[in-house]
């Protein structure tokens, strides 16, 4: 009975250091996700400039090849 009279003590301090560093670890693990979230959106939104400017370059592509065909008939 004695030894669980200061060993619930010892164990409570010593599990109390656990708590700022679970806390400091969610913090870092919460700023980096939403940093590479950031930067996901960012290339997200250069993907679709690219596409995009594909997409206007083929259908110039497509009406200058049908303004050549049709003036060549």
């Amino acid at each position: 009975m004695l030894s669980t009279r200061y060993l619930l003590p010892l164990l409570t301090t010593l599990l109390w250091g656990c708590g700022p560093e679970l806390t400091g670890t969610a913090a870092t693990t919460g700023a980096l996700q939403a940093e590479q979230a950031k930067q996901a959106k960012a290339q997200m939104e250069q993907f679709q400039q690219a596409l995009s400017a594909a997409v206007d370059a083929t259908q110039v592509a497509a009406s200058a090849a049908a303004t050549t065909e049709a003036t060549a008939k």
